[in-house]
């Protein structure tokens, strides 16, 4: 066995994780292991095709699907997206990051598509969650890992309206709301679903079959439970398969919603590295939205005001960007996100490297969990 499998054995005899899925991936040589079960019970082994909760590694196909409408011509990186998002036309920010939310100014300029997709429009999470208007976000923010009591597009955006931004559009890298207002963007932009709109130019050309916002019961044998960690040590049980994703939710989260399989993220990441190709020739992207994607957007002093999310890396557009080689895992240039789930997911250009891990339990913070750290050292050798 390798030290991968061994790694990732050794969480599943501690009692840490019920199983996992992991794939790397370096060029056509892929190593595939699986360990422990789909549940706390082990009714049934954890296969290569279980079905997760990706949470926040939906975020760079998010990213995608909207350099796809800059592509086609209907948005522009530059256009104030209130032509498609009204509801966002007039922000206000409040004077400092500390004022109460009621102490606020205009926004100095409209939010543009670019500020959506760098993760400054001004609305999200810094590193300081006890700010006045972080407080007022979270009651609009709630947790994306369970979106089934979220209202719909047209509500969540009037009640985001009515809290202030900490910064000015394209001041400050922001964690998550960006990314839940680029699905909406993509669904008003293009007319159709984000559902809709995702199934047709990405998941369907790219093979990405068992990606979507819920789970139909044909696929559900195959769907894992899903768990947090308890006080005690032990695993609570969060969601079943029969549970939240059984049905599409009103709000179509491009920050979160996705379930999907090792292999559809595979695919995805095989397209960035191909320069926006299939394997079969047909162009989605151009190299240039791949480049956009995959480059760092923020400055230092960006970077270093949310230690607790970047570690000092940078941001593209859906994903963080390592620009300094901090840890052995850190290669600038390597391109990726973890999500809140349990799941991290990367693609490392200068080595022609995927590295995708799946588990089913949730992070208690955004700082990435040991056995993802434990998983990139692996991959780094």
């Amino acid at each position: 066995m390798s030290a991968l499998y061994d790694t990732l054995r050794r969480y599943v005899d501690d009692g840490k994780l019920p199983g996992a899925v992991a794939l790397v991936a370096r060029g056509t040589d892929v190593e595939e292991v699986t360990v422990g079960s789909v549940d706390a019970d082990g009714t049934a082994p954890m296969a290569r095709d279980s079905i997760f909760r990706i949470a926040s590694i939906t975020k760079p196909i998010t990213a995608a699907a909207l350099l796809m409408l800059v592509e086609d011509g209907v948005l522009a990186l530059d256009s104030p997206v209130s032509k498609w998002l009204p509801e966002l036309a007039g922000p206000s920010v409040v004077r400092t990051p500390d004022a109460p939310v009621d102490d606020v100014v205009p926004a100095a300029r409209p939010i543009t598509v670019e500020d959506l997709l760098s993760s400054r429009t001004g609305w999200g999470f810094p590193a300081d969650f006890t700010l006045p208007a972080v407080r007022s976000l979270f009651e609009v923010q709630k947790d994306g890992r369970h979106l089934q009591d979220w209202p719909d597009h047209g509500t969540w955006l009037g009640l985001l309206a009515g809290v202030p931004m900490l910064y000015q559009p394209g001041e400050a890298w922001l964690y998550g709301t960006s990314s839940d207002l680029q699905g909406i963007l993509i669904a008003r932009a293009s007319g159709r679903t984000l559902p809709e709109f995702l199934a047709e130019r990405l998941f369907e050309p790219l093979g990405m079959t068992d990606t979507a916002f819920e789970v139909p019961p044909a696929k559900r044998d195959r769907f894992t439970s899903a768990f947090a960690p308890a006080p005690d040590g032990t695993l609570r049980l969060v969601d079943r398969p029969d549970g939240e994703w059984t049905r599409t939710p009103r709000f179509h989260s491009g920050g979160g919603g996705l379930v999907s399989t090792a292999d559809d993220w595979l695919a995805f990441a095989r397209l960035l590295l191909n320069s926006g190709e299939t394997p079969s020739g047909r162009r989605l992207l151009t190299p240039t939205s791949v480049s956009r994607m995959t480059t760092n957007h923020l400055t230092a002093q960006q970077r270093d005001r949310v230690p607790l999310f970047l570690e000092g890396q940078g941001w593209g557009y859906g994903g963080q960007v390592d620009v300094t080689p901090s840890d052995p895992w850190n290669v600038p240039g390597r391109y990726g996100w973890v999500g809140g789930t349990g799941t991290a997911a990367h693609v490392i250009p200068p080595t022609g490297t995927v590295a995708v891990l799946l588990t089913q339990v949730e992070m208690e913070s955004p700082t990435p969990t040991d056995v993802m750290r434990d998983f990139w050292r692996c991959v780094a050798g």
